[in-house]
């Protein structure tokens, strides 16, 4: 049983970065695809962006050209890229993996603030 854990969270200013990580307690090589959702406050959980073994990435269309996610299959660990933030990035955010079982984690909260 793999756990995802998700870090680098907090609170950042419209315009700022942050950048979230997801550690695996094993081996990610044979997940063939992770990546990222998120739910805003009285929202329902969204797509963010994914990323498949072979590297071909998938973005939403409101975060595409202002994040970046990437794997480090070395480290087990999977990342989000967060440029250039809005008021609207603020969410928990939560990595996701498939393999021979569907993995989540218990999210990291971003909050987008003046």
């Amino acid at each position: 049983q793999v756990q995802l854990v998700e870090s680098g969270g907090g609170l950042v200013q419209p315009g700022g970065s942050l950048r979230l990580s997801c550690a695996a307690s094993g081996s990610i090589s044979s997940f063939n695809r992770m990546g990222w959702l998120r739910q805003a406050p009285g929202k329902g959980r969204e797509f963010v962006a994914a990323i498949t073994t072979g590297g071909t990435t998938n973005y939403a269309d409101s975060v595409k050209g202002r994040f970046t996610i990437s794997r480090d299959n070395a480290k087990n660990t999977l990342y989000l890229q967060m440029n250039s933030l809005k008021l609207e990035d603020t969410a928990v955010y939560y990595c996701d993996a498939w393999g021979t079982q569907y993995y989540w984690g218990q999210g990291t909260q971003v909050t987008v603030s003046s």
